[in-house]
């Protein structure tokens, strides 16, 4: 877009809302959109400029003035765009089937984009500004948000946007994209059934959501089920039985925080079978491993870690934030409470996979003791090792009950 283009948008912004203040605030989609069409049309400018640059023209002004998104509307729309990244107003990317690029589009000015954000957070009632410059949230469809105020943000407002899928991942969708082979998947799909209490880790985008989400869906039907979140973003529809929590931010006052603690500690009197944990960041692990120790067999949790021996390390660490309890305490915990860690990683090529899985097989002196059940190889993709699986005692159970 060039600096004409940039300087008509903006003349012709401040013209519709200036009319719509004196008209009607009421006015619908289609009467600004008329309205912006005979401006801009009738400018000189425009005379021998081409169609499509004109289009580009309305559109921008449409969006900048009718959509909660601002100009940020078509690329939410766009169902290939899998995530927007602004990084202040005149730096935006995207990204498109694993490429990040970048997107020709650009902010008037910081007002423009932090009106935006605080759209965002008034939409959830949660509040970002000079003393909250901190944002996560998420909107109406799903999609994941965080923003970071110019306060604390050397190059202007941060806006990352990570779109939720329209369309539901299946399994048989994780096998075309290369993510699992169908093997592991059902070796996977029998312990989630069987109640195996099952902990996702991996690297940022490596895919531990979307995993969650396809895993939860074989959770027996008549099971009910607690999920708890930062930020909501599962989609589970094969239980009927489900409640949905949501940790909840304190307000301006430093009031009426809700944490993950808070809201694992009270689905243990919701009579759940099941409890699932969106993503495990600090000291909740602690009421999340001991849920898991009392009997909730086959919870589900995620949690960010560079291979499954790295994140029992970073489940140790978390452990010791939350209570001052002996190393040997906090190992025989995490040993009992998970039986299986499946780690996800995104290759040079930006495909996201099934990288291992492993099943915490024993404490030693040392520490926890993983057993390696599937490994990825560069040509064979994920491929079953010698190892059996040692902790047999669910699976035998669900199958004597089928």
């Amino acid at each position: 877009m060039n600096e004409q283009m940039a300087q008509m948008i903006q003349n012709v912004t401040e013209t519709i809302r200036q009319q719509i203040r004196t008209i009607d605030d009421d006015l619908s989609d289609e009467a600004v959109m008329l309205m912006i069409e005979d401006i801009v049309m009738t400018m000189t400018e425009t005379d021998h400029m081409p169609m499509d640059e004109v289009i580009t023209i309305v559109d921008s002004v449409f969006f900048r003035t009718r959509k909660e998104l601002g100009l940020l509307q078509p690329l939410i729309d766009d169902e290939t765009i899998s995530e927007v990244m602004v990084n202040g107003i005149d730096d935006v990317f995207i990204e498109r089937a694993g490429s990040i690029e970048r997107a020709e589009i650009h902010f008037e000015d910081t007002e423009e984009l932090e009106e935006i954000i605080r759209r965002i957070g008034a939409k959830i009632h949660r509040e970002i500004n000079e003393l909250n410059p901190i944002l996560d949230a998420r909107l109406l469809d799903g999609s994941r948000v965080n923003a970071v105020y110019k306060n604390v943000a050397l190059n202007g407002p941060i806006l990352t946007i990570r779109k939720f899928p329209r369309a539901r991942i299946s399994m048989d969708a994780l096998f075309g994209f290369g993510t699992i082979t169908k093997e592991a998947a059902e070796f996977l799909i029998e312990l989630v059934r069987a109640g195996y209490n099952i902990f996702i880790s991996g690297g940022t985008s490596s895919g531990k959501t979307t995993f969650l989400n396809v895993l939860s869906n074989y959770i027996p039907a008549e099971e009910r089920i607690i999920t708890i979140e930062d930020s909501a973003e599962l989609c589970i529809t094969e239980v009927e039985n489900i409640v949905s929590l949501e940790c909840r931010n304190s307000n301006s006052q430093g009031q009426g925080q809700v944490n993950m603690c808070d809201l694992i500690k009270s689905s243990l009197r919701m009579r759940p079978n099941r409890i699932i944990v969106g993503e495990v960041r600090g000291a909740e692990v602690l009421d999340m491993i001991q849920a898991m120790n009392t009997g909730h067999d086959g919870s589900l949790s995620t949690g960010h870690g560079n291979s499954p021996d790295g994140m029992i390390s970073r489940l140790e660490a978390m452990f010791l934030q939350a209570a001052d309890f002996p190393i040997d305490a906090i190992r025989s915990q995490i040993a009992e409470g998970i039986d299986i860690i499946v780690h996800l990683s995104r290759l040079a090529d930006r495909r996201r996979v099934v990288f291992e899985i492993s099943e915490v097989a024993r404490l030693s002196p040392s520490g926890i003791e993983l057993s390696k059940l599937f490994i990825f190889d560069n040509e064979k993709g994920l491929v079953r090792t010698d190892y059996e699986l040692i902790h047999t005692d669910k699976l035998e159970l669900a199958r004597h009950y089928q």
